[in-house]
């Protein structure tokens, strides 16, 4: 977003303000979370205390759907060939980043919006969300932006009072503007953001249930991991599972990380327990024993429908002309199944000698695998980044020795290019750099140390 100056709307003064007027989704696959928020173009002025969204033109871009939507705020009193003088650059914009052959007609006959709601409503409608589920997201937005201007002392009441609207669907939404914000470099919003998340977790009642769930979560898998480091008998997976009996959260826990021992010989050793005790221990057994073997049943038929499904997509990129771009717009689709199939599917080939089918394959996993070390690049940078000094630096280089290579140094100067082009975060640019010398001067030395 690039800073420039505006009149305040209600008192018309001048006001420096962060203006994003194009989202465009070929080029930022964030951008409809961002314009949707309602986080953009917001203003705050110092001399009236004014604060709220700025009018301003917006240009829409989702390639996918083939929409291409304007509006242009009405209040502006601006003339019609005037508002195609300041649109049509956006326009001309999102032409010129799209390559020729995704060039269609769609793109030379703009939506024109009369209400920025209707803009909002026609995204909406494209996503075949009804206007009763757009009318429950419009109000998880409108209570995130009146509680991000609550005081930190009048929090805790607010939130009461708004109990009916704060459910899974909120936090969800939070953590997506969260992350739109931060990966727009607006850090102030998303540390605003994420702190107004902090509070409906301590003073919500459906915060409060998450964060208990997390904590059971949290202990089931610290009580496997450490049974683990012993040995996981299956006697020992049973004394876990009968320790959790009590917690459905644990349970469900336990039995999805630890569902292969819980095999034909699990259950023929909890039978034999059971038939070891008497009353209402063998009892309590007895429905623990129903509840395992329902839960294994639910993973397994889930499991099959997942396995299909990851086939399904698989066929669709082997019939792709261009297997590298599809693999790559398919995998947010992409699971720990997916993977699974995709290893079965090359041995297959491998066995049945299908040379044209097995490269096809392989390309799949090459995609992938480059997609993964990007993601594995990334956390490591912003590590860096956030290390508070050059000996933390060095701590964090050094844990990560390995994946200090080639490719990594040429992650991080395509990074760097492509902070520098944009102008606009000179600090995290510069922040880059800084940690590109530490990076390069870690490498060097690794290489002399290996030389010697």
């Amino acid at each position: 977003m690039a800073k420039t100056t505006a009149n305040c709307p209600r008192c018309h003064q001048p006001v420096i303000v962060e203006l994003n007027r194009l989202f465009d989704l070929n080029t930022d696959p964030e951008a409809k979370q961002k314009l949707l928020s309602g986080i953009n173009n917001f203003i705050t002025c110092s001399n009236c205390g004014y604060q709220g969204p700025l009018p301003t033109p917006i240009v829409y871009h989702d390639p996918d759907k083939e929409l291409l939507l304007t509006f242009f705020p009405p209040e502006a009193g601006v003339p019609v060939n005037e508002q195609e003088k300041i649109i049509g650059p956006f326009i001309k914009k999102v032409v010129d980043d799209l390559p020729p052959e995704k060039r269609k007609a769609y793109l030379f006959q703009p939506k024109t919006m009369l209400t920025q709601q209707r803009l909002f409503e026609h995204i909406l409608e494209a996503d075949g969300i009804t206007p009763e589920m757009m009318k429950a997201q419009q109000d998880r937005l409108n209570l995130i932006q009146r509680l991000a201007m609550t005081s930190e002392e009048a929090i805790p009441q607010a939130i009461k009072q708004a109990e009916a609207l704060i459910d899974d669907q909120l936090f969800i939404l939070l953590s997506q503007l969260v992350n739109a914000s931060a990966s727009s470099g607006d850090e102030t919003s998303a540390k605003q953001l994420a702190a107004l998340q902090q509070k409906l977790l301590e003073h919500s009642e459906f915060g409060q249930k998450l964060q208990q769930q997390s904590q059971e979560t949290k202990k089931a898998i610290n009580d496997l991991q450490e049974a683990s480091k012993k040995g996981l008998s299956r006697q020992a997976l049973l004394n876990l599972l009968i320790n959790a009996a009590e917690s459905e959260i644990q349970l469900a826990t336990l039995v999805s990380m630890a569902r292969s021992g819980l095999d034909y010989a699990f259950f023929q050793l909890m039978s034999e327990h059971i038939d070891k005790m008497e009353g209402e221990e063998s009892q309590k057994l007895v429905v623990l024993r129903d509840k395992l073997l329902n839960m294994t049943y639910e993973i397994d038929k889930a499991v099959k429908v997942q396995t299909l499904q990851a086939q399904q997509l698989l066929d669709e990129l082997l019939k792709a002309e261009n297997t590298e771009e599809a693999t790559q717009q398919a995998l947010p689709n992409m699971s720990q199944i997916f993977l699974d199939v995709l290893r079965q599917e090359i041995q297959n080939a491998h066995s049945s000698d299908d040379q044209p089918k097995t490269e096809k394959l392989q390309q799949i996993a090459k995609t992938i695998q480059k997609a993964s070390a990007s993601s594995a690049h990334i956390e490591l940078i912003e590590a860096l980044i956030q290390a508070p000094d050059e000996t933390a630096m060095s701590t964090i280089l050094e844990n990560h020795k390995d994946d200090i290579n080639d490719e990594f140094l040429q992650f991080l100067t395509g990074l760097i290019t492509q902070f520098e082009t944009q102008k606009n975060q000179p600090e995290t640019n510069q922040r880059l750099k800084d940690v590109y010398r530490s990076v390069l001067r870690f490498s060097m030395q690794q290489n002399m140390h290996k030389a010697s």
